[in-house]
């Protein structure tokens, strides 16, 4: 494997579930890898976590090159680092442009750059996908640079319909059963997953300079940024973590039912990610919802236990 490749997709054993688990018929396992490759790539991009970005850009005929004196490890980007992300996302859109040009046209298209952008065309040929989700998932980042605070819940969903719910998409439309009604039960999930992951990261996205805890929350539950950057959580950050999982539970009770309706690997896999939303929120109620003091991370083995029940039950 590239070792550009390799080191991305080496983080899909760090997330809350599974990614492309042993069950699945191998071309299915490839596809699923090939997506998480692109959107892993793709926040990298976004968040200033790429491993050698001048080669990135160097790869992708980006001409501009990132600041001779990095940003800080904590705090938003520089003015500086937040353009030449901007820059390494419009690149790699560009390259995306090329994926989907030469499974279209073999022949004579400029083939995609990146080795995980090559990796997409396949997919595309095999099962005639459409580059609107992963046009999502770039601006998606895009929104990372220039967006810090969500005034109102309904602002932070509207983020996660271009960050989360086109991976459910995608899944649906790789296992071909993509109906609207499944679509929308997806979209909940993924969009639950996502509040889920912040919920997790409350730290390390204050550190990145970003807040996704709904701005009227915070005011309602009278918590102050200062509060979010404490090494523990008060009773009032308790109290407001609460109340968004509580959210982020009632989505995935709504989406949950998008496993009754398919059958086999498929209604495993998706048992899978939906139990890793369930699992998570079970970590951050264990940590007595302080997910200041320490990351709260699902335990493995109420993560299959739960994926299991939502096999057999349907939701």
């Amino acid at each position: 494997m590239n070792p550009v490749a390799g080191q991305t997709l080496e983080k899909a054993g760090a997330e809350n579930f599974p990614v492309a688990p042993f069950f699945l018929p191998a071309a299915w396992r490839d596809d699923l890898m090939a997506v998480y490759g692109f959107a892993r790539l793709v926040d990298d991009a976004g968040d200033g976590d790429l491993a050698d970005p001048a080669a990135t850009a160097a790869l992708l005929g980006v001409e501009q090159r990132p600041p001779a004196t990095p940003s800080a490890q904590s705090g938003p980007p520089s003015p500086e680092e937040a353009s030449f992300r901007l820059a390494l996302l419009d690149g790699l859109e560009r390259d995306l442009d090329r994926a989907f040009e030469t499974a279209l046209r073999p022949a004579d298209a400029e083939r995609p750059r990146h080795p995980l952008m090559r990796a997409l065309v396949p997919l595309v040929d095999r099962h005639g996908l459409t580059p609107e989700p992963f046009r999502r998932l770039i601006e998606a980042n895009r929104v990372d640079q220039t967006t810090t605070r969500y005034a109102g819940y309904d602002d932070l969903v509207g983020y996660c319909t271009l960050s989360a719910d086109p991976v459910g998409r995608l899944v649906l439309a790789i296992a071909g059963v993509s109906t609207p009604e499944r679509i929308a039960l997806s979209d909940a999930i993924c969009t639950a997953l996502q509040v889920v992951e912040h919920l997790q990261d409350v730290a390390e996205d204050l550190s990145r300079g970003r807040i996704y805890l709904p701005t009227e929350d915070l005011e309602r539950f009278g918590v102050t940024e200062e509060e979010l950057a404490a090494s523990s959580a008060t009773g009032a950050v308790r109290e407001l973590i609460a109340f968004e999982a509580e959210r982020a539970r009632t989505l995935l009770d709504r989406g949950a039912p998008l496993v009754g309706t398919v059958r086999g690997r498929l209604r495993l896999l998706l048992a899978g990610f939906t139990a890793g939303g369930y699992a998570a929120l079970a970590a951050i109620e264990d940590a007595g919802y302080d997910v200041l003091a320490r990351q709260a991370k699902p335990d493995k083995r109420r993560l299959a236990v739960k994926a299991a029940a939502i096999f057999a039950k349907g939701r």
